[in-house]
C-alpha cells in the first residue's frame, strides 16, 4: 500500500487537493493519505495532521509576525512525515512553505510531487533551480507555465486548470435557477477573500462602495468559518445579504462582482460574470512586493490573457469611489460585451483538460514505476 503525505495550506489547496485525492483513490483505493488539508480533503479520506486554517498567512510583514508559529509548523510537519514514512509527498501550491519541504523530503529519498506550481515567473525566478533539483514531478495549471519551465530546463506537465473540475462538478450537481427569486434587482456579488486578514482589509471598502450602489441586490459570498467577522463588519443598515458557503450559487446568478485578487477572479470569469478586481495590503508588504514582483497584472484573468481585460484597483486606487466608478462602467454594453469575449478567449487558452484526473494518472504511474506495485509500505 502506498502512503502519501499532503500539504495544502490554503482554502483553494483544500478544494483542489480534495478533487485530486478523489481521483487518485479511484485509480488505487488502497493509497493512504495523511497530512495538511481542510474539511474537503478530510471528507475524501485524508487523515488530517494539520488543519490549514492554522497556517494561512500572506504578505511579508504578516509572515514575519507569525514566524515562531511557522517554524513550529515546520517542526511538526517533519515529525509527522518521519513517523508516517510516506512513499511520496504531495505539495499543493503554498510555495513559501512547500518549497522548503520539497528539499527536506527529497534529501530523505521521498518522492516529491508538486501540484499547482509556485509562480516563479512572477518573482524570485531563481527558485527555478531549487525546483529543478528537488521536485520529481511538477504539475502546472497555467498554459504559459510549461514553456517557462522548459526554457529553464525543468520538465513539467500541463494538466489543465483544476477550477474546471470543481465548477463542472458544481454545474452537474446543483440547480441554482431559484437561488435568487424573485429577482427584482440586478445582483452584485461581493467576494472579499478567504483569509481573515484579507477580509478585514477588503470588506469595509466593499461595504462603503455598496452604499452608493443601491440599484443592486448586494450579496456577500462568505465562508462559515468567518461568520463572526462578517457580522462584526456588516451592519443591518448596509442591506447586505450574507450567504455562507454558496459562492458558486451566487456567481451563477450574479450580474457583476467586486472581487479580491486571487483564485476568485478566475472563478468569477469562468461563470462569465463581469467583475472589478481589488487588492489592498499592508503598506510595507506592498512596497516590498512592488520591488520584487515582475508581472504587469495581479489578476489571473489578465495574466493569462496578457491584457487588462478586467479592471484592477490596487492599493491607493482601491478605494470606495473608484470601486463604484468601475462597477458602473460594467453597465456599458460595449465594455461588458468585450469583457465576455475576453472570457471566451480565456476559456480557449485554458483548454478543457480534466486537471485532477490527468494529475492522478501521472502520480499513480510514477508511483508504480518508482516503487513497483508494492503491497506494503517501505
Amino acid at each position: 500500500m502506498y502512503k502519501i503525505y499532503t500539504i495544502a495550506g490554503e482554502s483553494s489547496g483544500d478544494i483542489h487537493g480534495s478533487n485530486l485525492v478523489r481521483e487518485i483513490k479511484r485509480i488505487n483505493p488502497s493509497i493512504e493519505f495523511y497530512g495538511w488539508g481542510g474539511e474537503l480533503m478530510e471528507s475524501e479520506g485524508v487523515r488530517l495532521g494539520i488543519n490549514y486554517h492554522k497556517a494561512s498567512f500572506m504578505g511579508f510583514v504578516e509572515v514575519i509576525k507569525h514566524l515562531p508559529q511557522i517554524i513550529r509548523l515546520f517542526s511538526i510537519t517533519k515529525k509527522q512525515i518521519e513517523e508516517f514514512k510516506p512513499h511520496a509527498i504531495l505539495l499543493i501550491d503554498y510555495p513559501g512553505f512547500n518549497l522548503r519541504m520539497a528539499k527536506w523530503a527529497f534529501e530523505r529519498n521521498i518522492r516529491v510531487y508538486y501540484y499547482i506550481s509556485p509562480q516563479v515567473w512572477a518573482w524570485k525566478e531563481s527558485r527555478v533551480l531549487h525546483m529543478k533539483k528537488y521536485i520529481h514531478q511538477l504539475f502546472v495549471i497555467l498554459p504559459f507555465e510549461k514553456d517557462f519551465f522548459k526554457k529553464h530546463g525543468v520538465e513539467s506537465h500541463f494538466v489543465g486548470h483544476p477550477l474546471f473540475d470543481h465548477i463542472q462538478k458544481f454545474n452537474t450537481e446543483k440547480n441554482c435557477s431559484q437561488f435568487f427569486n424573485p429577482k427584482s434587482k440586478k445582483v452584485l456579488a461581493l467576494l472579499p477573500g478567504s483569509r481573515r486578514q484579507e477580509i478585514k482589509t477588503m470588506l469595509p471598502l466593499f461595504l462603503q462602495a455598496s452604499k452608493q450602489l443601491e440599484e443592486y441586490h448586494i450579496v456577500l459570498a462568505g465562508m462559515s468559518r468567518h461568520k463572526d467577522l462578517y457580522h462584526e463588519l456588516v451592519n443591518e443598515a448596509d442591506h447586505i445579504n450574507i450567504l455562507l458557503d454558496s459562492t458558486y450559487n451566487i456567481l451563477k446568478q450574479a450580474d457583476c462582482a467586486i472581487v479580491t485578487s486571487g483564485t476568485a477572479t478566475l472563478e468569477t470569469a469562468l461563470f462569465k460574470v463581469p467583475q472589478v478586481v481589488c487588492y489592498k495590503g499592508n503598506k510595507i508588504s506592498y512596497w516590498i512586493a512592488k520591488k520584487l514582483v515582475k508581472v504587469k497584472y495581479i489578476s489571473l484573468v489578465n495574466l493569462i490573457l496578457d491584457k487588462e481585460a478586467v479592471t484592477e484597483l490596487i492599493q491607493n486606487d482601491c478605494n470606495p469611489t473608484q470601486i463604484v466608478q468601475s462597477v458602473l462602467k460594467l453597465k456599458d454594453d460595449n465594455y461588458s460585451q468585450q469583457l465576455l469575449k475576453d472570457y471566451d478567449l480565456l476559456l480557449s487558452l485554458l483548454g478543457d483538460i480534466p486537471a485532477s484526473k490527468t494529475t492522478a494518472q501521472l502520480i499513480a504511474s510514477d508511483l508504480n514505476q518508482t516503487y513497483g506495485k508494492l503491497e506494503k509500505s517501505l
